[in-house]
């Protein structure tokens, strides 16, 4: 059974928490950037140094709350169109799918372009400068792109879980356009930020301060440094946390849905909302499931044309029970003048007749956990001992023909003859090498079909032989008594026969 998470209670609510996510990566960023920068400015920079002017200042908050607000309203309107079909429980177009699995990408877009924007317009307030500020600038609208783009795709990959899955319920379209970051990016994105990143904040600050390039060759510059290496404490720490809760989220919820599944849930499904290894570990888990659910249907189809137990044999890959002479016990039930019957009557009344004798022998052999071998039209044959061992065989089939026949009398419109025999057989499989049949061969097999035709003129319907009887329980044995020997159809030796008391 899928385990799927429940929609939330609007497009709203769902549109609020991406928009958020991605509104506060922007804003850690944007807030880191400015600490560095400050901390250039003090330490490094003349206070007239472009950008850093106060009649820049107004410009670059009123860029930061437009830059905001854009990132707000983008990542709104980047979302609900496909919360409204998730919502409402539609069944998404290719198109909404399409849109659905591309709504990080998006936002990353969305990111890039905020903050190329915002450093294009400082710089274009600072033409007479716009060298020294694009070399200012420049390096800090990288920094705070990358970060917010991987700080938001690392916040929002939960968010948007529900959503695709709904787009891609069970990983069928794994080969689209991905909806997050795999797992190695994802580890690139955290060296990204916590490594990377200052690193090169830390290299082109010693660089350009080694040049004279705007920062003075005597200029200090520990406190960018120190500020660069805190930052980078923040990002490695934040980087981590993300990072790992999306990688172990799914995995954990893998699982538990395996764990479900050993125990016996083999309906059980993982969402697949993700286009990296691990939506390819969640589809591959429905797969397996998928797998194990055909399996054991065809097992349960299988089993109800041969039997389960032939069909334990045929798994358990036993060979040496494929092919075996053991002792047993052979029940065989034929209905009297069925042919006659079937001839006046309709085929759909003729096979009704024939379920009810099936169903009758079926539930009385069950009980001792006999092995039906197979339905021959209006007879079948039973078998006590094989393809599983058995206690008692005689004492069970003997015990299940008295059943049978108390069952059989019951049902209208039927007249049989039972038969019981008990010695060595040839039981395993016979035919060719691409179709076979688990089967038993031997001279009780056919003693019991003979006994069988006796039976038919017996007061009782059921006739079993001595070798039967002297492998029984005492209590079992009780329950029989002679009723003559007779050399029946076939047979050179007379038979010692045998018929449940009372008869």
């Amino acid at each position: 059974m899928t385990a799927s998470p429940e929609p939330p209670a609007s497009a709203t609510e769902l549109a609020l928490r991406y928009a958020a996510g991605v509104a506060l990566a922007h804003l850690l960023a944007v807030t880191e950037v400015v600490l560095v920068m400050t901390a250039l400015r003090r330490e490094t920079l003349d206070e007239n140094q472009p950008p850093f002017t106060d009649a820049s200042t107004g410009l670059i908050i009123a860029l930061a709350v437009a830059a905001l607000v854009a990132v707000t309203v983008g990542s709104l309107s980047n979302v609900l169109p496909s919360l409204r079909w998730y919502v409402a429980g539609d069944t998404p177009t290719p198109a909404q799918r399409r849109t659905a699995l591309r709504i990080a990408h998006r936002g990353s877009l969305l990111l890039v372009a905020v903050w190329t924007a915002s450093g294009a317009a400082v710089v274009l307030a600072n033409l007479r400068d716009a060298f020294t500020v694009t070399v200012l600038v420049g390096p800090a609208v990288f920094f705070g792109a990358t970060a917010a783009v991987c700080t938001a795709l690392l916040l929002t990959v939960r968010t948007l879980h529900p959503l695709s899955a709904a787009a891609d319920p069970y990983g069928e379209r794994l080969d689209t356009a991905d909806n997050a970051p795999g797992v190695i990016a994802r580890l690139l994105m955290m060296w990204v930020l916590c490594c990377a990143l200052p690193s090169v904040g830390v290299a082109l600050l010693i660089l350009i301060r080694s040049r004279g390039w705007i920062i003075g060759q005597t200029s200090s510059v520990e406190i960018p440094v120190l500020v660069l290496c805190g930052v980078a404490v923040v990002w490695g720490l934040r980087g981590m946390v993300l990072v790992s809760r999306s990688i172990s989220d799914p995995v954990r919820e893998v699982v538990e849905a395996m764990a479900d599944v050993e125990r016996g849930d083999i309906r059980r499904r993982v969402d697949v909302y993700e286009r990296s290894e691990i939506g390819l570990l969640q589809s591959g888990f429905n797969r397996m499931v998928a797998g194990l659910r055909e399996r054991d249907r065809l097992r349960d189809l299988f089993g109800r044309h041969v039997g389960d137990e032939v069909v334990r044999v045929l798994v358990d890959q036993n060979e040496a029970l494929y092919r075996d002479v053991r002792e047993v016990s052979v029940l065989f039930v034929d209905l009297t003048g069925f042919t006659q019957f079937a001839a006046n009557r309709e085929p759909a009344a003729v096979a009704d007749v024939l379920d009810r004798f099936y169903r009758a022998v079926v539930a009385v052999v069950d009980q001792r956990r006999g092995f039906i071998n197979k339905f021959q039209g209006d007879a079948a044959l039973v078998v006590f001992g094989a393809p599983a061992p058995a206690e008692d065989p005689a004492t069970d089939a003997a015990a299940t023909a008295r059943d049978l026949a108390t069952r059989l009398h019951a049902l209208p419109d039927l007249d049989f003859g039972i038969g019981v025999s008990a010695g060595r057989v040839f039981a395993g499989f016979v035919g060719a090498e691409f179709r076979f049949e688990y089967t038993v061969i031997g001279d009780p097999v056919n003693e019991a079909a003979r006994l069988a035709d006796r039976a038919k003129i017996s007061p009782a319907r059921v006739l079993c032989s001595a070798a039967v009887l002297e492998s029984c329980a005492e209590t079992e044995r009780r329950r029989w008594q002679h009723v003559g020997d007779e050399v029946l159809r076939g047979r050179s030796a007379p038979t010692v026969m045998y018929q449940p008391a009372g008869h």
